[in-house]
């Protein structure tokens, strides 16, 4: 496995071109594996890196500082998902991978591979530059092809740390990446937004690093074997939503609606996507909101 040197932390805001697919060899060439290999070490967590931008830059230098932290916590695996080397096709608005499934999408390209990689990851960067107050066209691209996994969950039981860099706030990016994250089932347990201007002061590179440090923190703790964290309230509130929405309409939508029966999420007694700890205010909140969206579903004023 090859040994990849720490990127210097966010020295300044020019993007370094870059082969985006340079790395250790793998089957995929848009996967590059940075990891630091010790003969012997326990099982090292994996953790796969959707990279936003094209290029490695100040996105890509976050978030191998990022490793570098979590590196001195415990044995852990980077693997970076480049959507610049990927083949990743528009999408084309039919909505067949919602009404049908996805298996009918007329797309033919790397979307199931990508997707199976965020399946076998312990957790998950979603990590973006901030372009025009938004993500990259290559992610929004990759999150519209996955629409069809905010309908029916895949990421359940993942971890997710956003991470966002730019020039002036991540703010937007940030909150927008949460609820695609929280859509798509995963827990995110960790943000991290940086500012990185042309010329970075002294004072705002410490902050980055404090920013980093805290971040590291929190994934590491909760990638810990056996560590179950608490989902927030909003994701309870999506759950509630979500089933609301299923098990109301389930002569419109069949394929969610099979979906979410097989996984044991229409049962009276599920809380959550998975047997996790909830917190008691959290579920009896959520039990009022499903109770008004059925209600409301039901009078057709949804």
């Amino acid at each position: 496995m090859k040994v990849v040197e720490v990127h210097p932390l966010l020295v300044n805001s020019v993007e370094m071109a870059g082969d985006a697919g340079s790395g250790a060899a793998h089957a995929n060439q848009w996967l590059q594996v940075s990891a630091c290999a010790v003969p012997g070490m326990e099982r090292p967590v994996k953790v796969l890196v959707v990279m936003g931008s094209s290029r490695k830059g100040n996105t890509y230098g976050a978030a191998e500082r990022l490793r570098a932290l979590m590196e001195a916590r415990g044995p852990v695996v980077f693997e970076y998902l480049w959507l610049g080397g990927a083949a990743l096709e528009q999408c084309r608005g039919c909505a067949v991978c919602v009404g049908r499934g996805e298996e009918y999408c007329p797309n033919n390209d790397d979307v199931p591979a990508i997707l199976q990689a965020m399946h076998e990851a312990d957790g998950i960067v979603l990590a973006s530059p901030v372009y025009s107050w938004q993500v990259p066209g290559l992610l929004k691209v990759l999150i519209d092809r996955l629409s069809y996994t905010m309908h029916r969950p895949r990421l359940y039981g993942k971890k997710v740390l956003v991470l966002a860099t730019a020039m002036l706030g991540t703010s937007d990016v940030e909150r927008y990446l949460t609820r695609v994250a929280q859509f798509w089932g995963a827990e995110v347990v960790a943000r991290a937004g940086l500012i990185t201007p042309p010329t970075l002061s002294a004072r705002q590179r410490e902050k980055n690093e404090r920013i980093l440090a805290t971040a590291a923190a929190s994934f590491s703790r909760a990638l810990q074997p056996g560590r179950r964290t608490s989902p927030s309230l909003r994701s309870v509130l999506y759950f509630r939503g979500g089933r609301a929405l299923v098990d109301e309409q389930q002569d419109e939508t069949p394929v969610d609606y099979n979906y979410w029966k097989e996984h044991g999420w229409l049962d009276p007694g599920a809380r959550y996507y998975t047997d996790t700890p909830v917190n008691p205010v959290f579920t009896a909140i959520g039990k009022v909101v499903e109770f008004v969206m059925r209600r409301a579903i039901r009078m057709g004023w949804m």
